[in-house]
């Protein structure tokens, strides 16, 4: 319907996510530099070329490989040198004057080195024809599909290196603290709701009393149902900067208001909604937990010290929204849900890249372990211990939250799926700067204790356990339908026959590929893709 196709540097809403750390066997984690690469002209960490680390394996190819310049050779050369000091850093930038070609050179070589795919990408691509290093690096990809047709690559893009850097370090970014959602993205009679408004005391929405479900109608006058202006619309929901003014007329139950929004830099909450649920004796944990962002850790660390005092015997973890991020989160949370019974000595993840060892890894580096420790402080995390666990899900679920099921189900925990079909992404990046633009292209996949890790069509809701998203009740309403089924699920053995709502489809209704079918990415219609990832850092002894 012609929604917004867009430079992901200037994607709407970017949200507050981070690169995950270096994963260390012992349970601890490394430090993070905020996002992989560090800035400087495309410096940070090596990419294939001298000798490797002691212990290592040597890249199999000493350079780009495929008749294309080695990547450090290119690197930081820039038709618009940055200048002064790199945040990331705190030392002076390291570009250099260059060219247009020298950047898109330096595109092609690291694909060539680093994507896991590297052999599936067309070699009739040319530099040539494409204006800029972003044009070319979008379509330096593989084409091949998954077993159902999909686009075996949904998620190769780039982000504007200092606006990467400040949402991974402070985890704010502008907006009003809403995510929308379609319920129906078409005309006529669009239907455009509110997923969930953040409760942060920094949320614009918050502030003005909006609760999940309330329905669009209008966008600074224009008419969301039927509407054909979809710039506007998009400007309204997609703010780029905080101060940004924008009216809204919202349908909440029977009555109607027309308010003005401002945005802000909002701090995201990613655990929300911690709550037990039923009889002492019966008690049912559950947590709304949105994005895998270091300030998750705390909270996860209380909610789950909150069940272990309610003496809860199952928990339902809605992660329907939640599009992963940082790995070492995943590895936290599925232990704790699992406790040190289940998960010693087994791998929480293993990871593989591509045959020429770009980043120079060894077998100890790729083995992630169920990490048991705080990250700093390096304190014991609680545990409950749980043989099972009900997981709401939607084609929202993505990456690291994927991480999460596939795990606990290598180790035989029980991951009962209620909802939708995730998101399919078995893969991960290590983010790279250069120029100023920070590149993510598939770098790696992951498999669980079993060996699986072949999910690239998403993991499918138990029996007759597909439920759309009940927008007529709030997150953590035992009456909220997704949480309903789970309920009865754990109950009686089965889902419920779903009642009518106001809700969205699942794989339709939240799929961005109904909204902008070029994207192909299935998402909340504003998030970016920073939020569907499973993200680490090069290892210690790569830089």
């Amino acid at each position: 319907m012609g929604f917004r196709t867009t430079d992901p540097r200037r994607l709407p809403r970017p949200g507050a996510w981070a690169a995950v750390a270096a994963l260390a066997v012992a349970g601890l984690l490394a430090g993070c530099g905020g996002g992989g690469g560090g800035g400087g002209g495309g410096g940070g960490f090596p990419i294939v070329g001298g000798a490797p680390p002691p212990g290592g394996n040597p890249p199999t190819n000493g350079g780009g490989g495929g008749g294309f310049v080695p990547s450090s050779e290119v690197a930081g050369q820039c038709a618009a040198p940055r200048r002064g000091i790199d945040p990331a850093s705190g030392t002076a930038y390291h570009d250099t004057a260059g060219t247009v070609d020298n950047e898109k050179s330096w595109v092609r070589s690291w694909i060539d080195e680093t994507y896991l795919w590297y052999n599936e990408v067309p070699a009739t691509l040319v530099a040539a024809d494409y204006a800029t290093p972003v044009a070319f690096f979008n379509v330096l990809k593989t084409t091949a599909t998954t077993a159902s047709g999909r686009a075996k690559d949904r998620f190769h893009y780039i982000y504007d290196t200092e606006a990467y850097r400040q949402l991974s370090n402070a985890g704010v970014s502008p907006g009003y603290g809403i995510e929308f959602a379609f319920v129906r993205g078409s005309r006529p009679n669009r239907d455009l709701r509110v997923a969930f408004v953040e409760p942060h005391s920094s949320s614009p929405a918050a502030a003005q009393g909006i609760a999940r479900g309330a329905r669009i109608l209008e966008i600074d006058g224009v008419d969301v149902l039927n509407g054909t202006n979809t710039a506007v619309i998009n400007r309204g929901i997609s703010p780029q900067a905080a101060g940004e003014t924008h009216t809204f007329k919202l349908q909440e139950g029977s009555a109607t208001r027309t308010i003005d929004l401002t945005a802000a830099l909002v701090t995201r909450t990613p655990v929300q909604n911690v709550k037990s649920i039923g009889d002492p004796g019966n008690r049912v944990g559950y947590l709304l937990f949105n994005d895998h962002i270091l300030t998750s850790e705390a909270q996860l660390i209380a909610a789950v010290n909150k069940f272990k005092s309610d003496g809860i015997q199952d928990l339902v973890l809605d992660m329907r929204y939640n599009g992963g991020g940082r790995l070492e989160i995943a590895s936290q949370l599925a232990y704790m849900v699992a406790g040190p019974a289940q998960t010693a000595g087994k791998t929480f993840e293993l990871l593989s890249f591509n045959d020429k060892n770009p980043f120079r890894r060894t077998l100890l580096d790729n083995f992630t372990p169920f990490l048991t420790t705080t990250k700093n402080t390096n304190q014991p995390l609680p545990t409950l211990g749980l043989s099972r666990v009900t997981v709401l899900t939607s084609p929202d679920t993505c990456s690291a939250s994927e991480s999460v099921i596939n795990s606990l189900r290598g180790i035989g925990v029980t991951v009962n799926l209620v909802g939708g079909t995730t998101c399919g992404k078995p893969y991960g990046f290590i983010p790279q700067d250069n120029c100023g633009t920070t590149y993510f292209a598939i770098q790696f996949k992951g498999v669980n204790q079993a060996g699986f890790g072949d999910y690239g069509d998403g993991f499918a809701p138990n029996a007759n356990c597909v439920v759309a998203d009940d927008f007529g009740h709030q997150l953590g309403d035992p009456a909220e339908a997704r949480l309903a089924a789970a309920l009865t699920l754990r109950s009686s053995g089965a889902c419920p026959v779903p009642v009518a709502s106001s809700k969205a489809v699942p794989g339709i209704g939240l799929d961005k590929a109904e909204v902008a079918p070029s994207e192909e990415q299935p998402a909340l219609l504003n998030r970016s893709p920073l939020r569907e990832n499973r993200l680490i850092d090069p290892p210690p002894n790569a830089g």
